[in-house]
């Protein structure tokens, strides 16, 4: 197995910390340790069935109580619709990094982060701390100097959070990184791609597809000998070196268009409970795929809106696929043809949907305006603003699209915004990424400028 050099020096960064802490939700409780019945009175005790003794006999740790079982999920359902309109910014920090495109929590206090300037780092949530991770070169690194960088446009981590997989130097190569270390593993960077690299999805622990911008997927596997050991390689300087590897199968998708530019993979998703691969590509195609040993193309079909298709999510438990366009979210069920969930629209000045994400019922809306909307897929309309009636009354609905409207950000206040856009004086940043790290009931969103000269960032962590 060929290996390869990186670098010029060791790195003196430490190991990230564990993994994330399990949910708190995890488990029922039991019942209250009393004294034995009284012979002449076999009822049983009355189970107490509110929220309130749930939660309570919960942080207790009581043990063996029956009739609690719907708690847990009724209690998830309550989170994940009332937690939006809770949640508040705390800005982070980046420095004149430009453009966040893709981010993954790695545990409870770190969130992995790619960005259009082609650089990996790793932010701190709670110190607001950055620590950049040095990238994978190409066997010949002369290729990828010779391409402008478009950036890191994704970042996903295996079912068991062991192995991360991204772009490289090259984005047109898949770089694979162990966890929690970050050392390098291996890089696809022969017989791939031709072009940037846009999205990612891990089919198993050591299978990945990649999507790029020539209009290929390439199916990767990851020999288990190369990372199962715990060991990092290292040269006699120290230096670490990794595995370059070529994908198992690469297929092209369909050409229903004689616009070829536009039949780019743009994002994936990937359903295990159907072991399915969804794909979106920017002609407005949708295409379903079954990654074996090979990659098998089950359908394609004509997205309602075709305009600038650029994310796309899985909800297991619905069965169902979101894409995200310049104006509207599409609803798709492979098996089911005609639309059950009509599409939503998001209002926001044609900026179009940068980002989706979905949790249980509930769909989270990143927009090219700043904005976070949120929407409920069985009653099929967004979450709505509450407003205290009265002094001891609930919180009730106003009417109004719950929207959480980022911060400002950083911006260049280069040549070019002030010849184009000097007279403005906020600009709004496109969410590009948001990612939920829900046993913490924390968001991650993160973005920058939507005109593509535009050099700037935001991050923010919602709490």
């Amino acid at each position: 197995m060929a290996m390869q050099q990186t670098g010029s020096r060791k790195r003196k960064e430490p190991a990230i910390e564990g993994a994330a802490a399990s949910s708190s939700l995890q488990g029922l409780l039991a019942a209250d340790g009393g004294g034995p019945l009284q012979p002449k009175r076999q009822k049983r005790p009355a189970i107490r069935r509110s929220l309130v003794h749930y939660l309570n006999d919960r942080e207790g740790g009581a043990r063996g109580r029956v009739g609690l079982k719907g708690f847990e999920g009724k209690l998830r359902g309550y989170v994940v619709e009332k937690l939006p309109g809770l949640l508040r910014e705390r800005e982070l920090a980046l420095g004149t990094l430009n453009k966040v495109f893709a981010s993954q929590w790695l545990n409870d206090r770190h969130v992995v982060c790619g960005t259009k300037c082609n650089t990996l780092f790793v932010a701190d949530v709670l110190s607001g701390q950055i620590t950049r991770i040095p990238l994978m070169r190409d066997e010949g690194p002369e290729l990828a100097r010779t391409q402008p960088s478009c950036g890191i446009h994704a970042i996903e981590l295996n079912p068991s959070k062991t192995l991360l997989a991204t772009g490289g130097e090259n984005p047109n190569s898949l770089a694979v990184y162990q966890l929690p270390t970050l050392d390098p593993v291996c890089l696809g960077d022969r017989n791939g791609h031709r072009d940037w690299i846009f999205a990612i999805a891990w089919m198993s622990d050591t299978v990945a597809v990649s999507g790029s911008r020539d209009g290929t997927l390439a199916l990767w596997r990851m020999d288990p000998d190369m990372f199962n050991s715990g060991i990092a390689w290292h040269n006699d300087a120290g230096v670490p070196v990794y595995a370059h590897i070529c994908p198992m199968d690469i297929e092209t998708i369909p050409r229903p268009s004689t616009n070829l530019s536009n039949r780019k993979v743009r994002a994936l998703a990937f359903s295990s409970k159907n072991q399915e691969l969804g794909a979106v590509s920017l002609d407005g195609y949708f295409h379903l795929w079954k990654p074996r040993s090979t990659l098998s193309r089950l359908l394609s079909i004509r997205l309602p809106y075709c305009r600038e298709n650029v994310c796309l999510t899985y909800c297991d438990e619905l069965s169902l696929y979101a894409a995200g366009s310049q104006s509207h979210v599409s609803f798709l069920d492979p098996r089911q043809r005609q639309e059950n969930i009509r599409p939503l629209c998001s209002r926001e000045g044609g900026t179009g949907v940068r980002s989706l994400s979905f949790y249980q019922h509930i769909i989270t809306v990143g927009t090219g305006h700043g904005s976070l909307l949120f929407y409920d897929t069985r009653a099929q309309k967004f979450l709505e603003e509450r407003a205290s009636a009265g002094q001891d009354s609930f919180l009730a609905p106003t009417g109004r699209k719950l929207r959480l409207t980022c911060g400002r950000g950083w911006l260049n206040h280069d040549d070019l915004w002030v010849n184009y856009f000097g007279s403005v004086d906020e600009f709004p940043n496109a969410l590009y990424t948001h990612c939920y790290n829900w046993p913490e009931m924390k968001l991650f969103v993160a973005g920058g400028p939507l005109p593509s000269g535009l050099h700037g960032n935001y991050a923010g962590l919602w709490s």
